[in-house]
């Protein structure tokens, strides 16, 4: 069983924790780049140390490194004039947004140490968000060749995300990772094409279940099933 280093971080920019997210990765690979000759010491003693990170951001928009410009619908005047922040970022994935209410996790983990598969790691955390939707009787869903967790992918019509992810892996150290709508005010999804899906719509357990959740409440299920799927303990 792997430890993994807890800290909520509460309500914080975006930048400030992008950058610590940067700091904790460079660590690890700094560590891993020391070690990777020593053939004596196995790669499950290297000091490399797991890390997740709960954050609320103030609202932002955040475009991936392959994302698409034209993906943001409104200028910068009118994304200023309703206070959202932006940034092009070093993840995968296209355009989302992040803002109260909606609860981002940042695992920054050393997968040579629980397993070498960015796949297997990507729907490790779609696990995750799916068994926590469960504690609350929602069936949360894959969608074949979209990442991120669905209700109703395959109806035509009512397929809606609710939780969107997207990652960067560098020697096997991952940063960025999922935002999970929990009560979330979806309006400023209305001005970008979210993760780059067309005609798809975005929901929250909010809207879902017609009433909020409290946050705290939500970390907790999102914490425990986070421990079950990685076998990990957080600390």
């Amino acid at each position: 069983m792997q430890t993994v280093q807890f800290q909520d971080l509460g309500l914080r920019n975006y930048k400030e924790v992008w950058d610590y997210q940067e700091m904790l990765l460079q660590e690890n690979t700094t560590v891993k780049a020391q070690y990777r000759n020593q053939e004596l010491v196995k790669v499950t003693e290297w000091p490399t140390l797991h890390h997740l990170l709960f954050v609320e951001h103030p609202p932002v928009y955040t475009l991936g490194k392959s994302g698409k410009e034209a993906h943001v619908l409104i200028n910068e005047a009118e994304r200023l004039a309703r206070g959202i922040d932006y940034f092009h970022i070093n993840r995968g994935g296209d355009i989302t947004f992040h803002g109260p209410g909606q609860l981002v996790g940042y695992p920054i983990l050393d997968l040579e140490k629980f397993r070498t598969d960015l796949g297997w790691y990507l729907r490790s955390l779609e696990e995750v968000i799916i068994l926590t939707m469960a504690t609350y009787g929602l069936k949360g869903e894959r969608s074949p060749g979209e990442t991120g967790v669905w209700i109703e992918p395959d109806i035509k019509g009512r397929e809606r995300k609710i939780c969107a992810m997207g990652i960067k892996c560098s020697r096997w150290i991952t940063m960025h990772g999922f935002a999970f709508n929990v009560n979330a005010n979806l309006d400023y999804f209305q001005y970008i094409v979210p993760c780059g899906i067309e005609n798809k719509q975005v929901t929250s357990l909010q809207k879902e279940l017609g009433r909020e959740i409290p946050m705290d409440e939500i970390k907790t299920e999102v914490r425990k099933n986070f421990e079950k799927v990685f076998n990990a303990s957080l600390v």
